[in-house]
């Protein structure tokens, strides 16, 4: 059996739990408009958020029941290595390093052309190396700094889409900056009915969604560094999904509502558009501020998530062993290290790529968005882990305070939900190749597993 990784300082509060794991699952492309799930189904996809909400809720009520039992750092590898195979263990572990080292990259990547806003003069190259160099101390000072920074990257998202929410419905209710005269709710079906794209188009657009919630499950990661873990977790997990699914599901009925669907793809940022049409001054400025932080929030919760994750991995003879390492701080100084350089050789790669050719950056592009399947393992294994998890505790789960409703049958629905999107992943031509980069990673990973560690396990 796998040696236990030590316990790490448990320095972070219930707030800063339900913080970062908020920061993991808003991103860049919440702001941005969201604009292939609209194109691919209209309206409906207000639907499609929450339904993948529902998934959502399903997968976090399963975690929550186990960590609630045994809360600890990497804690959704340790139930699918320990109810399910010590093969599923592994590759939710390299498929969380996979997925937020090129998470941490394409965010770099972002935060550069943010400030180009500012500093038009600036090279890309330059910039990035600050930011990394700017998150990799945040990292490495301890993980009360980490969770400080992040609170407050996470609380500037937040505020800043409960006012896009406010002010939207000011225009819907209103008719702000429209002669008084009210918006109205016509735009959800006027233009092409409300299911635009049909089951295919929704079913596209679940797919995005997915990639969108990814993140939420770093409750699980962070849990090991909390104090008062089974308080902690219970509450925020009821806190975190359901703010979430308000935060997603208000700021895109609000967009959909106000503009027509099929226009929205002319207009720009609907956040900058929307706060423009109330009258607010210095938009640009504060929307660029707003994504900027978004996207240092990403690459932060990644270096966390994931040096966790290879800390861990590194007593479990999976990493090498240096990866294993505390500072004095009570941090693995050396897994940090090592993903931030992940980060770093991405980012100079993908600065190289467009040095010598435009056409070449495409390519990137696509191993960015690679990463969405690899973080759907985590949403597998929490599921089948909590079946097992259900068998072997009977006695336990008859005093648990926070079951997972509705069991088996919810375990099962989600299953059956997450590999249909996964089908509908390679039928769609957008997203067919990045789905297939990232099964290609985990089949790699998996052949790993067994040529090196099939016969001792």
């Amino acid at each position: 059996m796998a040696k236990k990784a030590p316990e790490l300082k448990r320095s972070m509060t219930a707030g800063q739990m339900e913080m970062i794991s908020l920061g993991g699952a808003i991103g860049v492309g919440l702001f941005m408009g969201s604009a292939s799930t609209i194109k691919w189904t209209g309206p409906s996809v207000l639907l499609a958020y929450m339904f993948v909400g529902l998934i959502l809720y399903i997968v976090m009520r399963a975690l929550g029941e186990m960590l609630y039992v045994d809360p600890g750092t990497g804690s959704f590898a340790d139930y699918a290595a320990e109810h399910v195979h010590p093969i599923a263990g592994y590759l939710a572990e390299w498929a969380n390093v996979f997925q937020y080292v090129v998470v941490g990259i394409s965010e770099v990547v972002a935060t550069t052309e943010y400030l180009r806003f500012w500093w038009k003069g600036t090279s890309d190259w330059i910039a990035g190396l600050v930011i990394i160099a700017f998150l990799l101390l945040a990292n490495l000072a301890s993980a009360k700094a980490y969770a400080t920074l992040e609170f407050w990257f996470a609380m500037i998202k937040v505020v800043t889409i409960i006012l896009m929410i406010i002010l939207g419905f000011m225009v819907i209710l209103f008719g702000f900056d429209n002669g008084g005269h009210p918006v109205g709710f016509s735009n959800l079906w006027s233009h092409g009915g409300f299911f635009t794209g049909g089951i295919k188009g929704f079913l596209f657009s679940m797919a995005i969604i997915v990639g969108s919630y990814q993140g939420i499950e770093l409750i699980g990661i962070s849990a090991g560094e909390v104090a008062n873990p089974q308080e902690a977790i219970v509450k925020s997990v009821k806190s975190v999904l359901w703010r979430i699914l308000i935060f997603y599901v208000g700021a895109i009925f609000a967009i959909v509502t106000i503009y027509p669907w099929d226009e929205l793809g002319n207009i720009g940022s609907p956040f900058v558009t929307t706060f423009a049409k109330v009258g607010i001054t210095a938009t640009a400025s504060v929307i660029n501020f707003v994504v900027l932080t978004a996207a240092l929030s990403g690459a932060n919760s990644g270096i966390y998530s994931s040096s966790r994750m290879l800390y861990k991995m590194a007593y479990e003879d999976y990493a090498p062993k240096t990866f294993g390492y505390v500072s004095k701080r009570i941090v693995p100084s050396h897994a940090i290290i090592g993903i931030t350089s992940g980060i770093f050789i991405g980012f100079m790669m993908n600065v190289l790529l467009q040095f010598f050719s435009k056409s070449l950056v495409n390519v990137f592009v696509v191993v960015y968005s690679s990463s969405v399947l690899p973080g759907m393992v985590a949403w597998f294994v929490i599921l089948l882990a909590e079946l097992r998890f259900r068998r072997k505790n009977k006695e336990l789960m008859k005093k648990h305070p926070f079951k997972l409703p509705l069991y088996p049958y919810s375990n099962y629905f989600a299953l059956f939900m997450l590999v249909l999107i996964v089908i509908f992943m390679f039928i769609n031509p957008e997203t067919r190749i990045s789905v297939a980069v990232g099964a290609v990673v985990l089949i790699v990973a998996a052949l790993a597993y067994v040529i090196k560690y099939g016969k001792k396990k």
